[in-house]
């Protein structure tokens, strides 16, 4: 499982959307972009489908997800 924790382009709070990680400043869950993705939907159309969410946001959550699937490794 990803430690989200240590990514500022995401937060949590457990009062907002079920307490599920979401990009930073918005209410959009971090598992929208990752289920876009297996839709074959691209990152900049993900990004203009979830306004709120920026390009660098979504490029920040995948660049964690594939450091933290290293480590696992």
């Amino acid at each position: 499982m990803i430690d989200w924790s240590t990514c500022n382009a995401v937060e949590r709070d457990p009062e907002r959307v079920s307490g599920a990680w979401v990009f930073r400043g918005t209410r959009i869950p971090v598992a929208a972009l990752f289920e876009n993705l297996e839709d074959g939907v691209p990152v900049h159309q993900f990004v203009a489908l979830f306004p709120g969410v920026t390009l660098e946001q979504a490029r920040a959550v995948l660049e964690h997800a594939a450091r933290s699937a290293m480590v696992e490794a």
